[in-house]
């Protein structure tokens, strides 16, 4: 750094220990001059604009340009390294204004460098003038390895508003967070991100990294690995599951449309929430891996056991669309826990001729599950479930209730690699469910016209149908003669 910008960077840390309960919510600049009026912050639930603990700053000021050729980078260290300095009692009460333009960024870190020796810290807010009118664009000297933001245990309560994420540098990443029990409460906001990725966000440690939200986000572009991966490495850990507790991650009111790669990848475990929105992959991986194939999922759950209690996944109100076969949906090897899919819909290109045979749902179960659920759902292609080669019977684990079956009959709609029934797996059920009707249209309890169900349709000790009164009473059968799932 020259003396120049260090002469800089010292009246703007001298200006900011200044502020009064007037100019507070003002930003402040290189020079300690103030920035735009508090007014336009305001209608963002921030504190009032006479409130003397708020602090705003404005890149601009700090000497960004946002002409998208400029390096702004020295101007977001120099913010980040403002607000650092601006924590009190372990708590950090500083916006960092990034208003309209596009800012070219090429040092890793430089929006956020959570690193010692700065002291674990509570609060720090990012915001921007719109998703696509402030965007950044992270453009590294090379892209594997090199993050936009960093957190190393040491902050909390950490929040993006209103801004894209470009990386301009395929293979590039946007976070990093380590935790023991510190870096944790992200929220993200009406945020886009673009381009090609390595990881969105890539998590570490043995605790925590949890609280996470994203409300009215788009994830676009490309991944090399995931958007979110939850258990990058083992650091710190003795045991591949001590303490992967990385809870409680919330996705509401998403529009998911990137090209390839991975939306959630966890091989730590999770409580995952996603409600609402719609889910799209446009392409197929350009390259095939070992680990991925040219396969692209947006739910993939690679490790079977996790610490107690971190293994819940609930999809709600979500539009999927299966573009191609190397599309899943969901990839899980977990061996307990919980799977709820609920009023969610796969089936807008059902008409594709591919659309039949596609496997865009694959789980692998066991004695202790994963409990699987479908709720009200309208599901395209066949499920796919591994047991290992299991030969004793399951005890259920899997249901489809109230389901419409788009692309085959209930009896060929599951895939399983063993079974100790001819009709199909024992260990999956179906209530009240919809199929294909049959070439002759002959309305079965497989057609729309006569919903599949575990149970008999008249009740023992029932009159006989209407038109039908010579007709006996029919008797439900016994539990075995129920139709078994998948027949």
């Amino acid at each position: 750094m020259s003396r120049r910008q260090l002469l800089r960077g010292g009246a703007t840390v001298l200006a900011a220990t200044a502020l009064t309960a007037h100019s507070a919510s003002a930003a402040v600049g290189p020079e300690g001059t103030p920035g735009p009026p508090a007014g336009p912050f305001e209608p963002w639930r921030g504190r009032p604009s006479g409130d003397p603990l708020l602090r705003v700053i404005d890149v601009t000021q700090l000497g960004a340009v946002g002409d998208g050729r400029t390096d702004d980078s020295a101007a977001f260290e120099r913010a980040y390294r403002l607000a650092a300095t601006q924590v009190s009692g372990g708590v950090g009460r500083t916006v960092i204004w990034i208003p309209a333009g596009e800012f070219l960024i090429t040092r890793p870190n430089a929006l956020m460098n959570g690193v010692a020796p700065l002291r674990p810290a509570n609060g720090l807010r990012f915001v921007g003038a719109g998703k696509r009118m402030t965007t950044l664009v992270f453009r590294p000297n090379a892209g594997p390895g090199s993050y936009l933001c960093r957190n190393e245990d040491i902050w909390s309560n950490v929040s993006f508003e209103r801004m894209q994420f470009r990386s301009a540098t395929p293979g590039a990443s946007f976070f990093s967070s380590y935790s023991t029990g510190q870096a944790q409460d992200y929220r993200f906001s009406e945020c886009e991100w673009m381009g090609e990725w390595e990881f969105g966000l890539a998590l570490e440690g043995t605790d925590t990294n949890s609280e996470m939200r994203w409300e009215a986000c788009r994830v676009g572009g490309s991944y090399r690995r995931a958007f979110l991966y939850s258990g990058l490495t083992r650091r710190g850990q003795a045991d591949a599951n001590d303490q992967d507790q990385f809870l409680n991650y919330w996705f509401t009111d998403m529009k998911v449309e990137y090209e390839w790669g991975n939306f959630l990848e966890f091989p730590y475990g999770g409580s995952i929430t996603c409600r609402g929105g719609s889910y799209i992959i446009t392409g197929t991986r350009p390259v095939s891996t070992e680990e991925y194939g040219v396969s692209s999922t947006f739910f993939r759950f690679p490790v079977a056991q996790h610490h107690d209690s971190v293994q819940r996944f609930h999809a709600q109100d979500i539009r999927f669309e299966v573009r191609n076969p190397n599309v899943r949906i969901i990839d899980s090897e977990w061996r307990s826990g919980t799977i709820h899919f609920s009023d969610c819909d796969d089936t807008g290109l059902a008409f594709r001729d591919f659309s039949a045979d596609v496997r865009p749902h694959r789980y692998s179960v066991g004695p202790r599950g994963p409990l699987i659920r479908y709720d009200s759902c309208q599901l395209v292609g066949r499920h796919e479930y591994r047991t290992d080669g299991r030969q004793h019977p399951l005890s259920t684990v899997a249901r489809y209730d109230m389901c419409l079956l788009r692309s085959q009959a209930v009896s060929a709609f599951l895939v399983a690699d063993s079974t100790d029934s001819t009709d199909g797996p024992d260990f999956v059920s179906f209530v009240d469910c919809l199929d294909v009707p049959r070439t002759d249209d002959t309305p079965t309890q497989a057609d729309p016209g006569g919903p599949v169900s575990t149970t008999s349709p008249v009740a023992p000790g029932s009159p006989p149908p209407a038109g039908d009164a010579a007709a006996p009473p029919t008797p439900s059968p016994p539990p075995s003669a129920a139709p078994a799932a998948g027949g």
